[in-house]
């Protein structure tokens, strides 16, 4: 197969065109310009994209890294010459999430379709090989020069130095009987360890049973024990509570009896007591204390007493009549005789009458004001007169007697019924002591409590039968798991036969892989040194590789072989890059030779060696096209 042109909307690729010859082809650019993009735009063309992948930490798979950065859907042709035939393959995309999922191969000048070729198989029937392959062959990418392991890859190789005989490599082999040897036994996995911890656990589980059927036995019994217990406190506590409940109520009947007449006898009391405070409120003393009434009655008497005997002293006025006519006579005497004298007695006589008439007018007075006193004391008390109104003090006096009577009787049947209360409530208090069966003192509740507590056992001991039957269940039937543990004893017996006859087998293969290793890695060192001698000027003559295909050589002065980490980096990569020859030359199919493609894999190499590298691949390019992607400029290169 050898690739014409390319046409590419991929990446930072955008409708840019690429044209390519036989032989040797040099693509010189700058970092960054686009080569990567080539190299993966050549896989995809033949491959396809993966549309499996995902993107994770670090990493986008080629669905999203080259997804056209104008947007464009992603897609490209390839002109190409296989079989002696031009075809043009094509591949775009109708969606997004499958970019190049569409394909078409014509014949190049044509619509006509070349059959038997699809996007699924177009790489492999065009290449000869699978895309792994490819990868790990004749596609060399951007620092990836060293070859990595693939079983697949090792088959290849095998089969061609073994001249065909070998079908399978052995790495895929020694890994399927140690897949199917881990499947067995594998540390505490595989079947061999699960089957002896399922037996082991069904083995543990028919003894935990045993045992739960004799505790549930054991247990069964107790609790029969339990419920006979249960039932003989029943009836004591039946009982017990019957009879304190009727002495209790006997006792509070009577209390409230009791009660009840106390009750009564306050409420005459108080009848009376407010019938005798009504009367002492209607008397004329009204609700008034006795000693105040008697100590103002006693004042007001006192004072009757003194108006009556100031009232009883009535004035006289015949003197001062006596003494008004001996001064007119005296008058007439004097009128008579003109003596003088005369007239001097008569006014003496007239001043003593007008005297007297003064002391008789100021006595009368004295007297009006004490009777007008008398009347408004009398009046106070709505009484006629003072035995009147002593009489009123002395219902006064009474009533005030009935009233105190009355009160000391209510508060004597007040105090009563308070008792009478308090003796109830003694009572009351006394009968929840006694009906208390839970927390009381009493024979009732002392024989609660026991009830209480043989119950709970009982109901633990039930817990317990319920909690194992729930195990017993949850374990299953003993003889379904006597049964399951025989088959399991019988395939665990095959089994470890079949893990005894994978672990001969591995012996046996292994004793077969020193012989295949013995004519492999020759074949592929030979072809390895004869490159590495080209690239180093015939400094390093042998190359051995290991069946993982890491590599060591041995300079011309050496008497041993360097391994990979005692080698400068751009001597690694001439041994490795002579060892990917060397892959390719016996991986790839003859004839139809597919192209190698080398992505910037020459950056460690100094001129020289580049320049014996670039001879190397001239050689190779005779036989296949080659196509070198590098940002270092070989001599002789020119700008593509």
């Amino acid at each position: 197969m050898r690739i014409n042109k390319m046409t590419a909307s991929f990446g930072k690729l955008e409708n840019e065109s690429l044209s390519l010859h036989p032989g040797l082809n040099v693509i010189y650019a700058p970092n960054e310009s686009g080569k990567s993009t080539w190299c993966a735009f050549i896989r995809a063309m033949l491959y396809g994209v993966d549309t499996t992948e995902r993107a994770r930490a670090g990493y986008l798979p080629d669905k999203l890294r080259y997804a056209p950065w104008s947007g464009a859907p992603m897609e490209g042709s390839m002109e190409l010459t296989a079989g002696g035939c031009d075809i043009t393959i094509t591949r775009s995309t109708r969606q997004k999430n499958a970019p190049m999922r569409e394909f078409s191969a014509t014949y190049t000048g044509s619509n006509v379709p070349v059959e038997g070729l699809n996007g699924s198989n177009a790489g492999e029937q065009l290449t000869g090989v699978s895309k792994d392959v490819f990868r790990r062959s004749a596609y060399i990418g951007q620092g990836a020069v060293a070859v990595t392991g693939s079983p697949e890859l090792e088959k290849r190789i095998s089969s061609i130095v073994s001249t065909g005989e070998e079908q399978t490599s052995y790495s895929e082999a020694d890994e399927r009987l140690r897949q199917w040897q881990r499947k067995r036994r594998y540390n505490r996995r595989g079947q061999l360890p699960e089957l002896e911890s399922k037996m082991d656990e069904t083995q543990r589980r028919l003894e935990l049973m045993q045992g739960s059927i004799q505790d549930i036995e054991s247990l069964e019994k107790r609790l029969e024990q339990a419920g006979e217990e249960c039932r003989r406190l029943e009836q004591q506590v039946t009982e017990s509570r019957k009879r304190q409940r009727r002495e209790a109520l006997d006792r509070l009947s009577a209390g409230r009896a009791e009660s009840d007449k106390c009750s009564a006898a306050h409420d005459a009391a108080m009848a009376e007591l407010s019938e005798r405070r009504e009367e002492l409120r209607k008397s004329r003393f009204g609700t008034q204390s006795l000693r105040e009434t008697e100590e103002q009655v006693r004042r007001d008497m006192d004072s009757l007493n003194e108006l009556k005997e100031k009232a009883s002293k009535k004035p006289n006025a015949l003197l001062a009549v006596v003494f008004f006519i001996l001064a007119i006579a005296a008058a007439a005497v004097y009128t008579a005789l003109g003596n003088w004298l005369i007239i001097a007695g008569a006014a003496v006589f007239c001043a003593v009458a007008v005297y007297l008439l003064m002391g008789y007018s100021k006595a009368r007075q004295a007297v009006n004001r004490a009777k007008e006193q008398r009347r408004e004391i009398y009046g106070k008390y709505h009484v006629g007169g003072s035995a009147e109104l002593r009489e009123a003090l002395e219902e006064h006096r009474r009533l005030s007697q009935a009233v105190e009577e009355a009160d000391k009787e209510e508060k004597r049947c007040r105090l009563a019924y308070e008792n009478a209360r308090e003796m109830q409530r003694g009572l009351e208090e006394t009968a929840m002591a006694e009906l208390d069966f839970a927390g009381g003192n009493s024979e009732a509740a002392r024989l609660s409590r026991e009830l209480a507590a043989a119950r709970a056992g009982a109901q633990r001991l039930s817990q317990q039968i319920a909690e194992i039957n729930g195990r017993l269940a949850a374990m299953g039937d003993p003889l379904v798991l006597s049964s399951s543990l025989s088959s399991m004893r019988e395939e665990y017996e095959i089994i470890s036969k079949e893990y005894d006859a994978i672990a001969l087998a591995l012996d046996t293969l292994k004793e077969a892989d020193t012989e295949i290793q013995s004519r492999f890695s020759p074949e592929l060192g030979k072809l390895a040194a004869e490159y590495m001698s080209a690239v180093t000027g015939g400094r390093y003559l042998d190359v051995f590789i290991n069946r993982d295909f890491s590599a060591r050589t041995r300079t011309s002065g050496d008497s041993i072989a360097r391994d990979s980490e005692y080698l400068s980096a751009g001597t690694l990569d001439l041994m490795y890059l002579a060892v990917r020859l060397a892959v390719c030359r016996l991986a790839l199919p003859e004839g139809e030779n597919c192209p190698l493609i080398i992505d910037d894999a020459l950056v460690n190499l100094d001129e020289t060696r580049l320049e014996q590298a670039m001879e190397l691949l001239k050689q190779i390019a005779r036989e296949r096209q080659v196509i070198l992607f590098s940002c270092r400029k070989p001599k002789g290169a020119t700008d593509d």
